[in-house]
């Protein structure tokens, strides 16, 4: 028996379960907009999830709510700031948090896998 079986430990879907579809068109600045994700856990509040992503080459508007923790395992992204402009560039391997209240692009530049863990506060 391995110590894994002996915690408390929960996977409540598997990589068969992945959903895949595409991004809404308003969202979509360039690319097919294809993306996996496969959410391995989510805690009872609903506030936190792990899993992974993946995503096809283009460029996504995003608005972020959550607090998103990235690894990413292969592929490069570059995301860019709206406000200010600045981009930044993350390759496999890296690992980077994404603060809630980020609005930009996010561009995939390589077919990328990343692993993620956000917290979205709930509402008040």
């Amino acid at each position: 028996m391995s110590t894994a079986d002996t915690m408390p430990f929960a996977v409540t879907r598997t990589p068969e379960q992945a959903d895949t579809f595409v991004a809404a068109p308003e969202k979509r600045l360039s690319g097919s907009g294809e993306q996996t994700v496969w959410n391995a856990f989510s805690d009872p509040s609903g506030q936190f999830h792990v899993g992974h992503w993946q995503g096809a080459c283009g460029r996504l508007k995003v608005n972020y709510t959550e607090q998103e923790f990235c690894v990413l395992l292969s592929g490069t992204v570059r995301l860019e700031q709206e406000e200010t402009g600045t981009t930044a560039t993350f390759t496999a391997g890296d690992a980077f948090v994404i603060p809630a209240g980020f609005r930009g692009v996010w561009e995939t530049v390589e077919p990328c896998l990343k692993l993620y863990a956000i917290f979205e506060a709930a509402s008040a």
